[in-house]
């Protein structure tokens, strides 16, 4: 009896895994993390229905590939049983590197180490764990694939990755702004030239899914709240960082106090258990034990982030004069009789920026009927050529109110 597992997925309906390495490697203990560990980190503080996780996330992902793939397939791309297994174990490790609460996080628990670098190196140790057979999905992963279009499908301007961010996001946030039409998109794949295209009859299938990209990076990742709340996130921990190398924070000897005194900076290929033991649930236990704190900046920010009483934040076009700032930091420094350097945690500046489409990084190519090839930005009357080239980048300030 051929092998046969299916999940019920709430955007997609149900989920086939027939395949018992990929059931396997579903199964390991890394990837069941994945349960843990929110998909939007703190964005369910302005969109409630936001709580869904990166291990939905993968599995959506892993379920669209199958589709491509299956696409790809009926239209001629030779596609072996052994690339098939292989491009499906890519997606659905592709971010399996990421540390508690998704991006809001990335090189503050471990500095100048980035998800996909962690991905790889559990990857590498997975492989070991299974005795090689992860090997072809890590070359995909990589891009020393010969079949550059395995590696355009798991990361590049039109993979699945996208696809179901976007589809999954706007579903658990309600924003409509974010729907594409993934299943057309998917159904106009193409490999010319051994490079993943689109047909001509999709071009405004990808001028709305580009459009919705940039909407939900606006409406929803960059959302003014969600910045706001995500900073005092990555300020409790940066303070917290700085109570314990005083050895004034007292906490017990842990994962995260390790990850804290950056005892694993440098070497983090030598612990990747350790850091698979890490998830949200220990930084929320964290800030809640941190809520009484005698040190009044800390114990102001883990109050604000539990209780929803969130910094203000203001964004603008321009870079925030230093008088502004200056002025905001007296205010707080006058108010809670601290020092200007314990202000900076309640007063500070940085940029947001989004980019929809970058040609000269990878582009989205158009095949025509008549054979020829064309930037999605090339093709007559493009929205994309118009509007969305190019990132945005906005300066904010956030403060206490």
């Amino acid at each position: 009896m051929a092998f046969r597992k299916i999940i019920n997925d709430p955007v997609y309906g149900f989920i086939t895994i027939d395949n018992p390495l990929i059931f396997e490697i579903i199964s390991h203990p890394w990837y069941q993390r994945l349960r843990r560990i929110k998909q939007m980190a703190l964005a369910h503080l302005v969109y409630p229905g936001a709580v869904h996780t990166r291990l939905h996330h993968s599995l959506g992902a892993y379920h669209l590939m199958c589709n491509a793939l299956q696409v790809l397939k009926e239209k001629g791309t030779v596609i072996t049983a052994a690339e098939d297994t292989a491009t499906k174990i890519a997606i659905l490790l592709h971010d399996m590197g990421h540390g508690p609460f998704s991006h809001a996080l990335e090189h503050v628990l471990l500095k100048n180490v980035n998800h996909e670098q962690l991905s790889l190196l559990l990857m590498e140790e997975l492989n070991r764990q299974f005795n090689g057979q992860l090997q072809t999905a890590i070359d995909i992963f990589t891009n020393t694939y010969p079949k550059k279009f395995l590696h355009q499908l798991v990361s590049g301007q039109l993979d699945v990755d996208r696809m179901d961010y976007l589809t999954r996001d706007s579903f658990f946030t309600g924003v409509n702004e974010g729907v594409i039409g993934y299943d057309r998109i998917i159904k106009m794949l193409i490999v010319h030239n051994g490079e993943l295209m689109v047909e001509e009859k999709a071009v405004y299938s990808i001028e709305k899914f580009l459009v919705a990209r940039r909407l939900m990076y606006w409406q929803v990742y960059l959302h003014k709240t969600v910045l706001s709340a995500e900073m005092i996130l990555v300020k409790i921990l940066e303070r917290a960082r700085a109570i314990e190398l005083q050895n004034n924070l007292h906490l017990p000897d842990c994962v995260l106090k390790r990850f804290l005194t950056d005892e694993y900076n440098g070497n983090i290929a030598g612990y990747l258990d350790q850091f698979c033991q890490l998830d949200d649930s220990d930084i929320i236990v964290a800030i809640k034990s941190w809520r009484s704190h005698p040190d009044k900046v800390l114990s102001l920010l883990c109050n604000g982030i539990l209780d929803r009483h969130l910094l203000k934040i203001e964004l603008q076009s321009n870079p925030i004069p230093e008088t502004a700032i200056a002025l905001k930091k007296k205010n707080v420094m006058e108010r809670l009789n601290i020092s200007e350097q314990d202000a900076s945690y309640l007063v500070f500046t940085g940029e947001a920026v989004s980019g929809t489409y970058n040609p000269l990084v990878e582009k989205i190519n158009i095949l025509f009927k008549n054979g020829g090839i064309k930037d999605i930005s090339q093709v007559d009357n493009a929205l994309i050529q118009h509007n969305l080239s190019g990132p945005v980048k906005k300066f904010y300030i956030c403060y206490l109110k």
